[in-house]
């Protein structure tokens, strides 16, 4: 049993070190971006495929990190003896904790996120709004991950699996 946990984790720890790597290479593409962004500016930008890549990598790194943080949050729930049948138990446990600041942002940046994946949108302006959606609601995601590392560090002494990015993701609440 003694392996099992300690298996737990360490899948733990390689999940926060995930996160951190996400929100390093998602801050990296919007960094690239000169926000916010606006349809004639796409629009007159359609063949640009600088701007198209980046902007391709926003929508699947914000996805990604905001997969591995329900991930990591429902795993960090289960060490820590919660056992919440629906991820809506989940994000209300974490608000309470106040890893979370808002169910319902967390709720509106899914939206935004799927969205994404199943909207084949070829209006500029709607392109626009939806990649400065995203871009409004990173802040969120980024905050929740630093809270829920800090909040596994305190209460489960588990840190990220290596200090890779650790710097680089402190450096984005600079």
């Amino acid at each position: 049993m003694a392996d099992a946990l300690a298996e737990e984790r360490r899948h733990l720890a390689q999940l926060l070190e995930a996160l951190q790597r996400c929100a390093y290479f998602l801050d990296h593409s919007e960094q690239k971006i000169d926000w916010p962004l606006d349809g004639a500016t796409l629009a007159r930008k359609r063949k640009d495929t600088e701007l198209f890549e980046t902007l391709a990598a926003i929508n699947e790194r914000f996805a990604k990190l905001q997969d591995t943080l329900a991930v990591a949050m429902r795993h960090t729930a289960l060490l820590m003896s919660e056992a919440p049948d629906s991820f809506l138990k989940v994000l209300a446990f974490f608000e309470k904790l106040g890893v979370l600041e808002s169910a319902e942002y967390w709720q509106q940046s899914r939206m935004a996120r799927n969205m994404a994946a199943h909207d084949y949108e070829t209006n500029y302006d709607a392109i626009a709004e939806h990649f400065n959606a995203l871009e409004s609601l990173t802040g969120l995601l980024l905050r929740t991950a630093r809270n829920l590392i800090g909040r596994v560090a305190m209460d489960l002494d588990i840190h990220p699996a290596s200090g890779d990015f650790s710097t680089e993701f402190d450096q984005l609440f600079d």
